[in-house]
């Protein structure tokens, strides 16, 4: 296996960003949540309309993390108003970092978290911030071990159920 690399996603890969969103999302979920509510879910947030959008918007940015054309995973990054929720421009939320379960242990998680580190810290910014599910251990885990420490807690909503995430916060000055 080669050395794993990061890259900036584009337009023409949105088939790519779907098939490895919707994988990594129902790997990382489904056991806790029931069919119907995963499949809303998926269905909502990785329909190619949707991801075109966000891939497109000059305030988000999504990369890969890949050897060769062997797709290990996926970084999502929010600047401005394409936050969530702060949409402080002295921000930088980090939406989406996931992993297939088959490149678990690899630290390919930390090599995408270590891009988002660099960028926020090349834009100069304050602060890097997050919402995680309460009961997923181990990205808790992950964050808090990378410095993050929780500030407020909001409502996810997947499918016909509510969830809540709590938001972590890593301050850079």
């Amino acid at each position: 296996m080669g050395i794993p690399k990061i890259r900036k996603i584009d337009l023409a890969e949105i088939q790519l960003l779907q098939k490895i969103g919707r994988e990594t999302f129902r790997e990382t979920f489904a056991d806790h949540n029931s069919e119907e509510n995963m499949a809303t879910y998926l269905d909502q947030k990785f329909a190619v309309d949707k991801l075109t959008a966000e891939v497109t918007n000059p305030d988000s940015a999504f990369y890969f993390a890949h050897i060769d054309d062997q797709i290990l995973g996926y970084l999502k990054l929010n600047f401005g108003q394409a936050q969530t929720e702060l949409q402080d421009k002295d921000g930088l939320e980090i939406e989406r970092i996931y992993v297939s379960k088959e490149f678990h242990g690899l630290k390919i998680g930390q090599l995408l978290y270590d891009h988002a580190l660099q960028t926020a810290k090349n834009l100069d910014l304050k602060y890097i911030w997050l919402g995680v599910w309460e009961e997923n251990t181990r990205a808790l885990n992950f964050y808090k071990k990378n410095g993050f420490v929780e500030f407020d807690k909001h409502i996810f909503v997947l499918g016909d159920e509510e969830q809540t995430d709590l938001l972590m916060k890593l301050t850079l000055k």
